[in-house]
């Protein structure tokens, strides 16, 4: 996708969401309308059952709105074939998940680099990109380590170090404070605040919980499907 010099990373046009369960239809999503500029800290928010997950997910192309179409910078992705959305996903967006998702046998540089060796990254090019940004998330010793040899924190260092390597136009994080205790997790917000500021990456997180509420310099609430309160701080 050829970048836009004046669309926002990401827009969603009355977007909507309706899953079939056997004869019941269950909406999920109603009419969401959602720009996102280059470089925020934005935060999706909101109860079990809001949308929020399923609003980061259909932003990340995981998924199809029933209804309405996403832009990222500037173009459409309705109508793109599976293979077409893997591609906008492996080159454009970094994801971060409440478990890590990292492959246990391999290396947190072996994590790492795994997002490059998909986009055919020459492997002098790989080293140097894998080695600066672990450098970057404080796990220049840890290079070699598995995840089981990790804690919760590093782990999770590891994985944003995986979702920034590509050097994507966004990352989108869900919950990614759940599995770890208060201390680590505003360890590992206060690391994307730096990489955001520093990279100018924009973040975009999925969550209920408090802390990831008050560093996100803006929150998007969802109740029922519906966006209810949109504000940047001050």
């Amino acid at each position: 996708m050829e970048r836009s010099k004046t669309a926002p990373v990401v827009e969603t046009r009355s977007v909507s969401k309706v899953y079939q369960i056997g004869r019941v239809k269950q909406p999920a999503l109603d009419d969401i309308c959602l720009t996102v500029a280059s470089a925020e800290f934005a935060a999706i928010v909101g109860p079990s059952g809001s949308g929020k997950t399923t609003l980061l997910n259909i932003i990340g192309c995981l998924d199809e709105p029933t209804t309405g179409d996403v832009f990222l910078d500037g173009q459409s992705v309705a109508g793109l074939s599976q293979k077409e959305r893997s591609e906008v996903r492996k080159r454009n967006i970094g994801f971060i998940f409440q478990t890590f998702n990292l492959v246990p046998v391999l290396s947190a540089f072996e994590n790492v680099e795994l997002p490059l060796i998909l986009l055919k990254e020459p492997s002098v090019i790989r080293q140097e990109k894998v080695q600066e940004i672990l450098i970057k998330v404080g796990l220049k010793d840890y290079i070699h380590r598995r995840p089981n040899d990790m804690s919760g924190g590093q782990q999770q260092r590891v994985a944003v170090a995986r979702a920034l390597v590509k050097s994507p136009k966004m990352v989108l994080a869900d919950e990614p404070t759940a599995n770890l205790d208060s201390f680590t997790g505003e360890g590992i917000l206060k690391l994307m605040q730096d990489l955001n500021q520093d990279l100018g990456t924009t973040f975009i997180f999925s969550t209920h919980d408090r802390m990831v509420m008050d560093f996100a310099r803006r929150l998007v609430v969802l109740h029922d499907g519906r966006i209810v309160d949109d504000r940047t701080k001050e």
